[in-house]
Parts: C-alpha cells; structure tokens; sequence
C-alpha cells in the first residue's frame, strides 16, 4: 500500500532552491518548465495535462531531498525524465469509459473541430483491443532517430519482424481512421 504524501512548505522550498537560489529566477523557472510540460502532454492528446504535468512536479518533489545532493545536471532534465515516467504509468492504466451521469460539457464548451476530433481519437483508442492500444500508444512514443530505435525494440519485444509491426500498425491507422470518421458524422 502506497504511503500518503503532502506537499509541505518546506519541500516546495527545497525544490524552487533546487531550480536556481535566486527565488524570482526559481518561480520563473518552474512556470516555464510547467508550461512546456503541459505542451508535451497536449502534443501527445492527453485530456489531463495540467494533472500529469503537477504529478510530475510531484513526483520530483517527493523524491528530491534523496538526490539532491548527488544529482548533477540542469534539473529541467530531471524534471522532463520524469514527466516521461508519468506520461507512460498514464497510458498504461486501463482505459475506463466516462460515467453517464457527467453533467453534458457542450452547454459550456465549444464545440470546435478539433476537440471533437480529439474526443473522437480518444473514443476509438480507448475501444481497440488492449494490446493494440499499448501498441499504437507506444509506437508513437519517440521523436527522430530515437523513434527508429524504440520501434525496432519495441518489434523484437513483440518477436515480429519490423515490417510486420508496420503492416499491423497500418491496419490499425485504418481501423482508427474509420472510427474517428464515424465518430465526427
């Protein structure tokens, strides 16, 4: 069982001295760090990036005064390095659908292309199989080379040939392609 934690004064102290002594230089620092996470979530289509981007904070804070001092580097890495952990235990919950007795959100919100779009991927995501969520959640996880590397490793972990990942991934991109549109009508 998982030991309740709370963010005291003092840890948060420690964190913002952490990021630079000067505490006007620490608090723009944060809100800077903050705001960049919250654009990486978004990037990914999470729904919940101020959450994920303040459990990340959380996450560092609750470990920092164990590392502090050992720790070398700019904290900002430490800090995005984490995010990425967060990122990955969000996808790896299961998907679970929203009650039906939510207040409707479309008498407060717009309701845009974009976001119904977003709602749509996130439907039809949230409807493929297990396995094939994890795969398409992972399969778009890195950028550039690193990209190349984590699907040639996530294809060896499967115990399939690269080539046979991407046909698998292109049925799914057909299949997700057809639900979004099904969606959005």
């Amino acid at each position: 069982m998982k030991k309740e934690w709370d963010l005291t004064e003092d840890l948060f102290n420690l964190f913002l001295s952490w990021l630079d002594p000067d505490r006007d230089k620490a608090g723009k620092k944060y809100e800077a760090i903050r705001h960049e996470l919250i654009s990486k979530f978004n990037s990914r289509q999470c729904k919940v990036s101020e959450d994920l981007a303040d459990q990340t904070f959380d996450r560092v804070i609750r470990r920092l005064p164990a590392m502090i001092d050992s720790y070398q580097g700019d904290p900002a890495a430490y800090i995005y390095a984490s995010a990425k952990s967060v990122f990955f235990d969000h996808i790896a919950k299961p998907w679970s659908p929203l009650p039906e007795d939510l207040p409707d959100k479309t008498a407060w919100r717009n309701d845009d292309r974009k976001e119904r779009m977003a709602e749509c991927q996130d439907r039809c995501v949230g409807n493929l199989e297990p396995d094939d969520r994890k795969l398409v959640l992972q399969y778009y996880r890195e950028e550039k080379q690193a990209k190349i590397d984590h699907r040639k490793r996530l294809a060896e972990a499967l115990g399939i040939e690269i080539e046979a990942m991407r046909t698998r991934m292109h049925r799914l991109r057909n299949q997700l392609r057809k639900c979004v549109k099904d969606c959005l009508e």
